[in-house]
């Protein structure tokens, strides 16, 4: 059996000591630099932290069906970019055990998972969604910006049993424009509320005029969410 394929990543580090992680996924065609190098244009003062780190990977290279089998730097394979249409599974959970594995890096570095936030832009947040809530649904929330799930996506029926059996899930924080024309405002919420039904502990704000893309306004809200999931560590 092939060894799980190690991915890049760029990370920026805490000023202060190490006590919670952010892992941020990046959008389809996009790289772990190209998000960092645009969170830190949006956002002034950067989305950094003294004790969290915040890790950007990128997806390797696969062929990608909406761009008629051409490689781009994806999470996983759609067969078209619609709410509308079932979910190319295989490609989703190959690459949730790859990126289980900077997870498991973090655990490695001493942090547990319920100090960590996984989340993303657009195909991102979708990865983010899966991940937390089917795999590792102990970290400490989920965000996804611009993001949607498929409407029948497994996703929603994972909240649902995890419920019925009475385990915890992340909470999950979301952003979407309503002026994005690729990933329309009404995916995004039908995404929040399908989740919320499910069981789900949702919030979800619209970015009047947003186009798809991501905002200072957006990333203050986020950081601040962030601090009241990952609180600085009071103990010694």
């Amino acid at each position: 059996m092939a060894a799980v394929r190690k991915l890049q990543k760029c990370a920026v580090s805490p000023t202060g000591k190490h006590s919670a992680s952010v892992i941020f996924l990046h959008g389809s065609g996009d790289t772990g630099q190209g998000l960092r190098a645009w969170v830190r244009d949006v956002i002034v003062p950067d989305l950094a932290f003294a004790h969290i780190r915040v890790i950007y990977p990128t997806a390797p290279a696969r062929p990608y069906t909406p761009m008629k089998g051409a490689l781009s730097t994806v999470w996983f394979d759609r067969h078209k970019i619609s709410r509308d249409c079932p979910e190319h599974l295989e490609s989703i959970d190959a690459m949730c055990s790859t990126l289980g594995s900077i997870i498991q890096d973090e655990v490695n570095a001493g942090i547990p998972k319920h100090r960590m936030i996984i989340g993303g832009f657009s195909m991102g947040g979708a990865m983010a969604l899966h991940l937390g809530s089917r795999y590792h649904p102990d970290v400490a929330g989920v965000f996804a910006l611009s993001s949607f799930l498929n409407k029948d996506s497994v996703a929603f029926q994972a909240v649902e049993e995890r419920v019925r059996a009475g385990h915890s899930l992340p909470e999950l924080f979301q952003c979407h424009g309503t002026s994005d024309e690729m990933v329309l405002h009404q995916w995004g919420e039908d995404t929040s509320v399908l989740l919320r039904k499910a069981g789900m502990t949702t919030t979800f704000h619209s970015f009047s005029g947003l186009h798809h893309q991501i905002s200072q306004p957006e990333m203050e809200l986020l950081r601040s969410w962030i601090l009241t999931k990952l609180p600085p560590n009071t103990s010694s």
